[in-house]
């Protein structure tokens, strides 16, 4: 894929394709998945081709991602019609349309019969298999899990970041999100014990990414039961100048997952008197933003509600 002639946005999707996809190709069968966020089908597929991959992994398989809103020059360059569309590359080149194999069995099939056609080195044999996935794909990866959780898929985030932990374990962001993807499923205590084993290594521990999930710990240590919380809520409504009573439902709230109402309760809040015990609905709306994940849709549209109340 030439760059001669090109944009500058269109030859830095050529190096990232050529990082991501094309190195990696040279000794590994790259599984190369086109999607986008609003493609249904795609969501339902990634799972299964994550699984699949993964077993495949010590056989010299790797996946990649390509988001066609995002590199639609690239998916021109595949003729991309529809997706999700699913090729095998090797040595720069498909090799395979895998875009019928919709099931674990038939992808399982079509791997088997290209790993006995092509010389694809495996991933427990030389030197650039002792390595391990590229930083690039490491970063791919974890911005996979990262979609997962904004997805409201926690389970599967958290298995794709434990992968990305066991392959490099001073991937602070992958310890980050495993941490965020167990208190969103509402395993705390697995969530803590994360956390201390990542707080025995003081370089991993001071990566800011660790300050998110020690965020979403604190966070869920305030839950209390339903009856508590329709009591804090009733506390609230009944006196909407009182700013503690404000101040513990919110709290409540969003370790209950009712995001929107705390958010909702804490921006009241800053509205009325941000200095109120030393902007303390502020520094949650914060915490609760860090423990989320600042490009999570939802928080890119509270904190432009806080901006507006700040500065508008």
């Amino acid at each position: 894929m030439a760059s001669m002639g090109l944009s500058i946005d269109e030859q830095k999707a050529v190096e990232r394709f050529r990082t991501a996809v094309v190195e990696p190709s040279q000794t590994k069968l790259v599984i190369l998945d086109f999607w986008a966020e609003w493609c249904g089908p795609c969501k339902a597929l990634a799972p299964m081709l994550e699984k699949v991959v993964g077993e495949y992994a010590d056989k010299g398989v790797v996946l990649a991602k390509i988001n066609v809103d995002e590199d639609q020059f690239i998916a021109a360059q595949f003729q991309v019609q529809s997706i999700p569309t699913v090729y095998a590359m090797f040595q720069g080149q498909p090799v395979a349309d895998l875009t019928s194999a919709r099931s674990e069995s038939q992808l399982r099939q079509a791997l088997d019969q290209l790993l006995a056609q092509l010389p694809v080195q495996e991933g427990g044999t030389g030197e650039a298999a002792s390595q391990g996935p590229s930083p690039e794909q490491l970063a791919q990866y974890v911005k996979m899990g990262e979609e997962a959780l904004a997805g409201d898929d926690p389970q599967r985030a958290a298995g794709i970041f434990a992968q990305i932990t066991e392959f490099a374990p001073d991937n602070a962001p992958a310890h980050a999100g495993l941490v965020r993807a167990l208190v969103q499923m509402d395993q705390v205590e697995e969530a803590t014990r994360v956390m201390q084993a990542i707080e025995t290594d003081p370089r991993l521990a001071a990566d800011p990414a660790i300050a998110a999930a020690r965020s979403a710990i604190e966070l869920a240590a305030t839950k209390v039961d339903d009856g508590e919380l329709a009591g804090l809520r009733a506390a609230a409504e009944a006196n909407p100048a009182d700013m503690d009573a404000q101040f513990a439902f919110a709290e409540g709230a969003f370790a209950a997952g009712q995001r929107d109402a705390a958010a909702d309760t804490l921006l009241a809040m800053v509205a009325s008197d941000r200095d109120w015990n030393e902007g303390a609905a502020r520094a949650k709306l914060l915490k609760i933003f860090e423990a989320i994940g600042l490009e999570d849709e939802w928080v890119v549209a509270t904190r432009r509600r806080l901006s507006k109340i700040l500065f508008g």
